[in-house]
């Protein structure tokens, strides 16, 4: 028996991409799910795809923290625990500060920071009753090297993970546990967030060449290794690059 089998795992950003590929596999290991995204028709036909598996859906936008709430209050009334929340949903507009791109920088601080931050408070009092938990967000190997066209993108993701960090330490004592997933380029929908026609082409045809770009399921087989750890050991963090990236 696998130690997902059985756990409580709420997803955000869960209908295409990662969150659906970590769907399929955490269905598969045993866990018990709670699914998020904004798409309800994705949700609803993600979950008709996995007839086995003990699975609910919620529309929601994780920018809306009444929304978030709503999902962990659905896991709740299902099955009285949360062991696991994992904040996935994100986007990545690229390009130059000279650009003065307000909206998007907006829209990244809102998505990938403040997501995060709903997702947390939505669950830590939670878990701090349980004395137990573990808390996972999809960063990037944007999260740990800079690189041009993408500042505020990779400083939504170094936010990210010095937040994941301060969580492990403050939360520490309450053994629940915080992991980052940190990625680097993978063929998923994420280029279509992207308003640079050139950019865009780009990450979407090299994500597909192998070695160039990860799989989705690469990247749910990592969240499945930090969730399958005894709940004495923390995972802090996965940096998990296709195998020809250079960054």
């Amino acid at each position: 028996m696998s130690n997902i089998q059985g756990k409580v795992v709420i997803i955000m950003g869960a209908s295409s991409g990662i969150g659906e590929a970590t769907t399929k596999k955490l269905a598969h290991e045993g866990a018990k799910l709670v699914i998020a995204a904004r798409r309800h028709d994705r949700l609803k036909a993600l979950v008709e795809s996995l007839p086995n598996a003990e699975i609910s859906y919620a529309v929601a936008d994780v920018t809306n923290k009444e929304e978030v709430q709503a999902v962990v209050d659905l896991a709740m009334e299902k099955y009285g625990r949360v062991d696991v929340l994992y904040n996935n949903a994100g986007v990545m507009p690229t390009a130059p500060l000279s650009e003065t791109r307000f909206d998007e920088w907006r829209q990244m601080l809102d998505i990938n920071i403040m997501g995060v931050l709903n997702g947390i408070a939505a669950v830590l009092p939670i878990m701090k009753n349980q004395q137990s938990g573990q808390i996972i967000a999809t960063d990037s190997i944007a999260g740990h090297v800079v690189y041009p066209g993408s500042a505020v993108y990779c400083g939504t993701k170094f936010a990210v993970r010095a937040i994941m960090e301060g969580l492990r330490q403050e939360e520490r004592e309450n053994n629940i546990r915080s992991t980052i997933i940190s990625p680097g380029l993978v063929d998923t929908e994420l280029y279509t967030t992207v308003n640079d026609h050139v950019n865009r082409e780009w990450l979407k045809n090299n994500a597909k060449i192998e070695g160039v770009g990860l799989k989705p399921s690469d990247v749910a087989d990592a969240v499945a290794y930090a969730i399958s750890t005894p709940d004495t050991v923390a995972i802090s963090e996965i940096m998990i690059r296709p195998t020809k990236q250079v960054i």
